[in-house]
């Protein structure tokens, strides 16, 4: 059964596969990725039918076979296990925030793979048991690039409600001076989502540290705020 699950899946993303959507996708990269080249409208229906199939299995056999898919290295194919693990979420404890570590470990190579399983399991996961947050925030220190990313873009949807301010201007702290642009473009974006609730502290943890903090960071950490604040911010 789990098989044949596997299978119907990649026959459908052949199926629904474009060349000039490949081509077009491969462009949103500065690495070399692998993908069918499905649209992701279609990926969402494609994930959401499969995982009505697995509707007798728990969560660790889904789990399980979440890692052929992982394993392929085909984008479209991360994300119907990111879709599986979060279509979970109401089923989550402690002990899945190991499983989902391990995934960003071994198998996220790619912004998009990272932020598709960040921002939905991983931020529930963290917002359900936020006693978690030191294990989050040692994300910030690991040599892999998606992994230090990861740290900051888990936390974008409970940003957005107001969560965790202080985490957050700790983990942007952690990974205020990194060299790398995709971790810079990771913990802006958690700052502007958290200035959608707190605006002023955002603006105020961005004076404080505009002088170390890469202009790639700085602007999408401003970037929904007024002009005149966006232009304060941007004074050299």
């Amino acid at each position: 059964m789990a098989d044949a699950i596997i299978e119907t899946i990649r026959q459908q993303l052949h199926q629904f596969a474009d060349e000039s959507t490949r081509l077009s996708g491969q462009r949103f990269f500065k690495e070399a990725i692998q993908l069918y080249g499905v649209k992701s409208a279609m990926v969402g229906k494609i994930s959401k039918a499969s995982f009505g199939l697995l509707r007798e299995a728990d969560k660790s056999a889904i789990y399980r076979l979440g890692e052929q898919l992982w394993q392929s290295g085909m984008l479209e194919e991360s994300f119907v296990i990111c879709h599986w693990s979060y279509y979970l979420k109401n089923q989550y404890d402690a002990t899945d925030f190991a499983v989902f570590e391990y995934w960003v470990n071994s198998y996220i190579n790619n912004w998009a793979s990272c932020d598709t399983l960040c921002n939905h399991s991983v931020g529930s996961c963290i917002e359900a048991f936020p006693e978690l947050m030191g294990d989050l925030k040692a994300w910030t220190s690991s040599e892999n690039r998606w992994v230090r990313r990861a740290s900051a873009v888990s936390l974008i949807v409970p940003a957005r409600k107001g969560l965790f301010l202080t985490d957050i201007f700790e983990i942007a702290e952690r990974l205020l001076t990194d060299g790398d642009d995709m971790v810079q473009k990771g913990y802006g974006w958690m700052l502007k989502a958290a200035s959608q609730a707190h605006q002023s502290e955002v603006f105020d943890f961005v004076m404080q540290h505009k002088t170390h903090m890469p202009r790639t960071a700085l602007r999408y950490a401003i970037e929904k705020m007024p002009a005149t604040l966006k232009a304060e911010a941007m004074k050299k």
